[in-house]
């Protein structure tokens, strides 16, 4: 039986599917491609890629069913969920394209794996289709207290962070009225990349730090812009909590073993707890790379908190999960490493 990766061809997905294959399951992906990599499914991952929608609820069936031919009649036993749009500029500008694509889909997802799951209930066979759930650390919004624990008040101040709260609340109504077991997992800044180099961040457009800043060193791009840089902070620039995307992918192959064992609605915080500034970052890379970065201080983002620090705690408490490649020198390592081999 397989595993069924939806956005399985974006970067934190096709980690997370290597991750699933270390660990013995056999998994299919499906992604629309729009900003998924079919080459590194296909090629260096070398698992079945389906090309479609999680809206097409015909699909979806006959791949939870195990009755479309990628998957030879074995059926899905498992659904880690990570198909969105993810631009939170975009989401401001284009809300409607955001709770269309993300949340629409995904019940069109859900009452697909209610159905499907049914159905096996009335054969008598392993019936319920638990899934694991991609969410973010923009569903808090800007918090008032630090750490942000998985009870801190959820407030998102864009489309895109909405759109992933209101997914939550579904899961959690799903689980509760229809026994629908699920994962959430909230993810804070995502870095990093497979240390084979065959793995890695290639977003177009680019909007993520490190990539950014790697561009400006090879002057890609002219500068590195630094939103604000009078924030209470003590260089004046935001600080996040980077966490490597090995990590990541980890974590959802532990979450996806105890919802296979455990029913319920469970979530979780993914993050070091440790914070580190945008110039804090950019000196690392210089350090790393031996390359000088120019920068280009511009005015703050609307929105932008100047700290997103995760308290790890539950995670490493209920799921055993420790991030053991998050060190700031392996992330920006196994970074530039990919960077180079694409560039």
């Amino acid at each position: 039986m397989y595993i069924l990766v939806t956005g399985g061809a974006g970067y934190i997905g096709c980690h997370t599917v290597r991750a699933l294959k270390k660990e013995g399951f056999k998994v299919v992906v499906l992604d629309n491609l729009i900003h998924g990599h079919k080459d590194l499914i296909e090629k260096v991952l070398k698992v079945p890629l389906i090309i479609g929608d999680i809206g097409d609820t015909e699909l979806v069936e006959k791949i939870l069913s195990g009755k479309h031919e990628f998957t030879k009649g074995e059926p899905v036993f498992g659904v880690i969920h990570f198909a969105a749009f993810a631009y939170v500029g975009e989401s401001v500008i284009n809300p409607s394209k955001y709770f269309k694509n993300n949340v629409a889909n995904t019940i069109n997802l859900l009452d697909s794996l209610l159905k499907v799951s049914k159905e096996r209930k009335e054969t008598n066979s392993k019936y319920q289709i638990p899934i694991v759930f991609s969410s973010t650390c923009a569903t808090y919004g800007i918090p008032d207290n630090y750490p942000i624990i998985e009870t801190t008040k959820q407030c998102p101040i864009n489309p895109y962070g909405e759109s992933k709260l209101i997914i939550e609340k579904l899961l959690i109504k799903y689980s509760e009225v229809y026994g629908l077991s699920s994962i959430i997992f909230r993810y804070f800044n995502a870095a990093g990349a497979d240390p084979k180099g065959d793995l890695g961040e290639n977003h177009l457009p680019e909007t993520h730090l490190i990539p950014l800043a790697f561009q400006a060193a090879v002057k890609k791009i002219p500068y590195l812009k630094i939103y604000g840089d009078d924030y209470p902070t003590s260089d004046g620039t935001c600080i996040r909590d980077f966490i490597h995307v090995v990590d990541i992918a980890e974590a959802h192959v532990i979450g996806l073993k105890k919802i296979l064992k455990n029913n319920g609605c469970y979530i979780y915080n993914l993050g070091t707890g440790k914070g580190l500034s945008v110039r804090e970052i950019i000196s690392k890379i210089e350090k790393i790379t031996n390359l000088k970065i120019e920068t280009k201080v511009e005015k703050r983002r609307k929105g932008d908190p100047h700290l997103l620090l995760a308290s790890p705690e539950k995670a490493l408490k209920e799921l055993n999960w420790v991030p053991k490649n998050s060190e700031i020198d392996n992330i920006v390592k196994d970074a530039w490493n990919w960077f180079q081999s694409i560039h």
